[in-house]
């Protein structure tokens, strides 16, 4: 397996906001992180890139394996090498992964020379070969030109060509979309399916949303309040989902000839990491909760469902 994440959980400072996440992906499979805003998956991201430490956090249990190898116990500088080589990064803001005061080109090549060793030379070519693969016109133009002259789905692409710039077997998206317009957004998200099927990369995406979900991953793993909820293959999942907080984020994607007030929403709010309630976290906002869901933890049941009162799988 390409990445095992087994029972993490991260602590930052005297509070954990990560606990007992675990999934896993192969080659050529995309992983669907989802969960409402709060529910640990950029933290998830920054422990499967080694980046912890730099918001002051720390695996505090469990694992995060790429290849057999537990990243938690790398050194710092083995980490540096391993991201960016075989780890591919794109931040949910490209304005703040771009450099204001340097060219696109220079930002893109320094990866392939650090990584890969090329010359400047080379590092040139492969940079316009990949910008040219994200379809970005006049590749040489843009490489001369500064972030701020670029459109946010241009500076996106940037940030996936770095990511990429060194041939890694890992990409981590987190909210790639972010602030694109929708045709924007579809045109990403396409690109970086087509490049985990084509190269037989692992991408872990991580969303809100689930109409993207549905349409390229392969996998799903449901976080809520720092905890997973459920992790299984798509198809099944949104044709039966098991877990409540699962049922209520599939009531929130619009279908076409959907009837007038059929959408809902989820009551309450995913819980501050300083309030988290007892027992099951997603239970004061659960229809399905019993009394027993307020004090106790559910098991994660063959390593993908925690619940008490999970929803019925259909017969036949």
């Amino acid at each position: 397996m390409l990445l095992e994440v087994e029972n993490l959980s991260v602590t930052i400072g005297r509070v954990t906001p990560l606990d007992g996440v675990s999934f896993g992906l192969d080659r050529g499979q995309i992983l669907g992180l989802v969960g409402e805003s709060g529910s640990g998956k950029s933290l998830t991201a920054l422990a499967v890139t080694g980046l912890l430490p730099l918001i002051g956090g720390r695996v505090s249990g469990g694992a995060v394996r790429f290849q057999g190898k537990d990243l938690a116990g790398m050194k710092p500088a083995a980490l540096r090498a391993l991201r960016g080589r075989r780890i591919g990064f794109v931040t949910q803001n490209p304005m703040t992964a771009l450099d204001p005061v340097q060219r696109i080109g220079a930002q893109v090549d320094v990866v392939s020379r650090l990584h890969l060793g090329l010359s400047a030379g080379a590092a040139r070519a492969r940079t316009l070969d990949l910008l040219t693969q994200l379809r970005i016109p006049e590749a040489a133009a843009v490489c001369e030109a500064y972030p701020h002259q670029l459109s946010g789905g241009m500076k996106q692409r940037i940030v996936i060509a770095m990511a990429l710039a060194g041939e890694p077997e890992l990409i981590v998206a987190d909210e790639p979309t972010t602030a694109l317009d929708v045709t924007v957004q579809a045109q990403i998200i396409h690109i970086l399916a087509t490049l985990v099927r084509e190269r037989g990369l692992g991408l872990v995406l991580i969303t809100h949303d689930m109409g993207v979900v549905a349409q390229v991953c392969d996998r799903v793993a449901v976080l809520y309040a720092g905890r997973l909820a459920e992790a299984r293959e798509v198809r099944g999942l949104f044709a039966a989902p098991r877990h409540p907080y699962t049922a209520a984020l599939i009531g929130c994607i619009p279908r076409e000839g959907m009837a007038p007030g059929a959408l809902t929403g989820i009551p309450g709010a995913v819980p501050s990491v300083t309030a988290y309630p007892p027992g099951c976290r997603f239970h004061p906002r659960c229809p399905r909760a019993l009394p027993a869901c307020a004090t106790e933890v559910p098991a994660l049941t063959g390593g993908a469902l925690a619940c008490l009162n999970p929803l019925e799988m259909p017969h036949g």
